[in-house]
């Protein structure tokens, strides 16, 4: 199996982008991207890059999402840990092969055009990971 390539980013429940921004900003230093809503997964995401990796801030958009059910039942706090592949398909292949249980048995389209699939905490000892594969539309 061929070894996860980085981090792409961590995942981060909040109620609002806009009311932790300056923290992210002005105390931890971490530079502002930019915003993008994500309609098939009911969550505006902003983007704060520090280093070689991005942190994204989930807000849900609707009651209904995966996202606001977490907030609703965890609190604002860590959602996600995604994990960089180079090839998804091959790599959910080898998960399922393996005993892991996915969310996502067939990748789908990601914020910033990445491809994601996710892998059930319950497979993972309660850790939400998402794998991905960065596209050309992503550069």
């Amino acid at each position: 199996m061929t070894p996860v390539k980085a981090v792409n980013h961590i995942g981060i429940a909040v109620r609002s982008i806009e009311a932790q921004k300056e923290y992210y900003t002005n105390v931890l230093g971490a530079v502002f991207e930019g915003e993008e809503i994500v309609a098939d997964q009911k969550v505006k995401v902003g983007f704060f890059r520090v280093g070689d990796v991005r942190m994204e801030l989930l807000e849900p958009t609707d009651p209904t999402s995966t996202v606001a059910a977490f907030i609703e039942k965890k609190g604002e706090g860590l959602h996600h840990v995604a994990l960089e592949v180079d090839d998804i398909e091959a790599r959910i292949a080898d998960l399922k092969a393996k005993g892991l249980r996915m969310i996502d048995e067939k990748p789908r389209a990601g914020s910033h055009h990445l491809q994601i699939a996710f892998v059930h905490p319950k497979s993972t000892f309660g850790v939400l990971t998402e794998i991905c594969e960065v596209t050309q539309e992503s550069h």
